[in-house]
């Protein structure tokens, strides 16, 4: 269990646009108040939902994300020590050797801030744009993350793989560190296994503060052994919002901190599984909800 549970902010920019004054503000502002890391979502391309009658409550071209290695590259120069985390990157509709050199450019620009968080996608319309197999999105972001890692680490990397190959090469720069913490998003059982395996850290999005998700977490660490990995090892991080009354707020965060969570994000503009948004959108309610959150449970992390 961490001594202290890491507490981020989401950047709602559907909500509040993407101008570079407004993202750089309102970066600041999170940093001042104490958050430890922002929060990056990721989408290439959104669909035309008029054309799929069915599309549901997802993503569509009317949301706003900025790509985030461009993102966090702004933020990083505005703002000192907060973190940047993606939440999560679509790491299997990109080349990893991209991404690699990606993340290690930002971790170098914000003096080791970068925390890449991953997942293998659910919109099919992105991978056919961005000519990725859709198929083998899962099997193939194991040996991503293994590509990544050995390019971080060495100057030069002589790699032949199932679908990477690399003729002794490398990025430059590369992290300091020799490595940049490697996170997973996902509930599906082969990404579990994935986490336990390769993960530095795992973000359960979709779970409520119930003892379901407290059995998630255990099935987890169970895996963790198997693999013959220490289940300390692991990071856990889960989102809240600032809905409902700050005695709530303290009671999840105590249930979240006894499940061993280690991160929570709180994502005010989510409105999926457990999660409910705020119900206004101006820079300035949000800016509130920061503030009167983090006011409300900093003791209790």
């Amino acid at each position: 269990m961490a001594d202290r549970i890491k507490l981020g902010a989401g950047l709602p920019l559907s909500d509040i646009g993407g101008e570079p004054q407004k993202v750089v503000e309102y970066a600041q502002a999170c940093e001042a108040m104490g958050y430890d890391h922002l929060c990056g979502t990721d989408h290439v391309l959104g669909v035309n939902a008029a054309s799929r009658p069915n599309w549901a409550n997802r993503n569509t071209s009317k949301d706003y994300f900025h790509d985030p290695f461009v993102l966090f590259g702004l933020l990083a120069a505005a703002t000192k020590n907060i973190g940047c985390s993606t939440q999560v990157l679509i790491l299997s509709q990109r080349q990893s050797v991209l991404v690699a050199k990606q993340a290690a450019c930002v971790d170098v620009l914000s003096g080791g801030r970068m925390r890449l968080g991953i997942g293998i996608g659910w919109n099919e319309a992105e991978f056919v744009g961005l000519n990725e197999d859709w198929s083998t999105r899962g099997i193939r972001s194991a040996e991503q993350v293994e590509v990544m890692r050995k390019l971080w680490a060495d100057e030069h990397v002589d790699y032949k793989g199932r679908w990477h190959e690399i003729p002794d090469a490398g990025i430059n720069p590369r992290p300091a560190a020799g490595t940049i913490p490697v996170w997973f998003g996902g509930h599906h059982a082969n990404t579990m296994k994935r986490t336990a395996e390769l993960g530095d850290g795992w973000m359960m999005l979709d779970h409520p503060p119930v003892d379901e998700s407290f059995a998630s977490f255990l099935n987890l660490l169970t895996l963790m052994r198997v693999a013959r990995r220490d289940p300390s090892e692991m990071g856990l991080e889960v989102w809240m919002s600032a809905v409902g009354e700050p005695d709530q707020w303290r009671e999840e965060v105590r249930f979240w901190k006894r499940a061993g969570v280690t991160h929570i994000t709180c994502n005010n503009t989510y409105k999926r599984y457990a999660h409910i948004r705020i119900p206004e959108r101006s820079f300035a309610a949000h800016i509130t909800a920061l503030e009167t959150f983090i006011d409300a449970v900093q003791d209790e992390l």
